[in-house]
């Protein structure tokens, strides 16, 4: 008798992402924009996803660049589609991303632009119509989101936009093996930032488990590296090939982060990538809110399927 497997949900989230083909197709070039140069590991997964998923569907890049190094100007063959890093930075609490987000809309409309998924989050009404304005000018241009309130108000907002919801590129990373047999019980992987929910102060209280955040995660070296590849990119001298040194550099962060929560037999946590990278190793995991909902919209969207991920507070 034929064994018939059940399909398991992260197979699926990896499958839901397929539909940026569309406007993404495989064998076209593109030029990758904001990618991170910094500790937030987080963002690293979805770098690294994005990677995968170029790789996977013979997309060539034809140049990345940071923040950092991102010209004043280009010049763009129009048959490029310039592709922008997804994450949780679409809005007005993190502004030197959406200041270079909104520069390239404005300043590349011969060009299709893509935003990969994104969380948006504005507290100031204001900044969200500005942005719009300038997104409604631009005749090409497609953003993905992570969940559906992202989605109802970018719609509202973007009217001359395509608004897609897609989960998280570092699903493209789907599966990720343990490096360890756990030896530990619980890591609390908690947000120290801008973004800590008043609900984890009862679990920081606790004594049992260890603590950790990106921040923590990375030690006083190799926060100093990457202070100092930052810099290097900056500064945009052209001696040594820094794009090339961040990109093993980061290999090696995001397997340090691997690493690490393979010691563990199950994680707790208020950042949305400890709970995606605990899901990618079908690791057991609880998902604490962030202070506007990120994490919670993005559990009930996408990976409140996954039997080893549950959301705090709930049964």
């Amino acid at each position: 008798m034929l064994t018939v497997h059940a399909t398991h949900p992260m197979d699926e989230l990896k499958r839901r992402l397929k539909p940026i083909l569309k406007v993404i197709p495989p064998g076209s070039t593109v030029q990758y924009v904001d990618y991170p140069v910094y500790n937030n590991g987080g963002d690293l997964l979805i770098m690294k996803g994005t990677e995968a998923f170029f790789k996977d569907y013979g997309i060539r890049v034809y140049a990345r660049y940071s923040v950092l190094d991102f010209p004043d100007r280009l010049s763009m063959p129009p048959e490029h589609i310039i592709v922008l890093q997804g994450g949780g930075n679409f809005g007005d609490l993190y502004p030197v991303h959406q200041q270079l987000r909104e520069r390239i809309v404005s300043e590349y409309t011969g060009n299709r632009v893509v935003i990969l998924p994104q969380t948006v989050y504005y507290r100031n009404e204001s900044e969200f119509d500005r942005t719009a304005e300038i997104f409604n000018r631009h005749p090409d241009l497609h953003l993905f989101v992570r969940d559906p309130q992202s989605h109802d108000a970018a719609s509202k907002k973007f009217v001359r936009c395509s608004v897609q919801l897609a989960p998280d590129m570092a699903h493209q990373l789907w599966p990720i093996a343990s490096k360890a047999t756990p030896a530990k019980e619980l890591l609390r992987f908690l947000r120290t930032d801008i973004e800590k929910a008043s609900g984890q102060e009862q679990l920081e209280s606790a004594r049992d488990g260890d603590y950790l955040d990106w921040n923590s995660l990375y030690n006083r070296v190799e926060r100093k590296s990457i202070s100092m590849i930052g810099s290097a990119m900056r500064r945009r001298s052209g001696i040594l090939p820094m794009g090339t040194i961040w990109n093993k550099y980061s290999d090696y962060l995001v397997d340090k982060a691997i690493r690490r929560f393979s010691e563990y037999r199950s994680v707790q946590t208020s950042r949305l990538h400890g709970h995606i990278l605990s899901c990618l190793m079908d690791k057991p995991n609880t998902l604490l809110d962030n202070s506007y909902g990120k994490n919670s919209g993005y559990f009930h969207t996408w990976t409140s399927a996954v039997q080893t991920a549950r959301l705090h507070g709930q049964a």
